[in-house]
């Protein structure tokens, strides 16, 4: 059975302010507890996988959307 996760929305959102309020977000949660982000920002999906991993969480995945839109999931470490 998979683990359901959290999702923050944040098409829309640009660089510094995506891994901001993502970092925000994963303080909120236990550890293990998994968050899905969206994000629609290209320099997003370069940028805050690679400073998730560098604050010790994992990025179990990332998928492209049709709607050209992103989905991160993460789990707090």
């Amino acid at each position: 059975m998979a683990k359901e996760s959290i999702e923050l929305d944040l098409k829309g959102e640009v660089c510094p302010l995506t891994f901001v309020k993502t970092k925000l977000h994963l303080e909120s949660l236990k550890s293990g507890e998994r968050l899905t982000v969206i994000f629609s920002s290209q320099s997003a999906i370069s940028n805050v996988p690679k400073s998730v991993k560098n604050e010790g969480h994992t990025v179990l995945g990332i998928d492209q959307e049709d709607n050209g839109t992103w989905k991160m999931l993460i789990e707090k470490a």
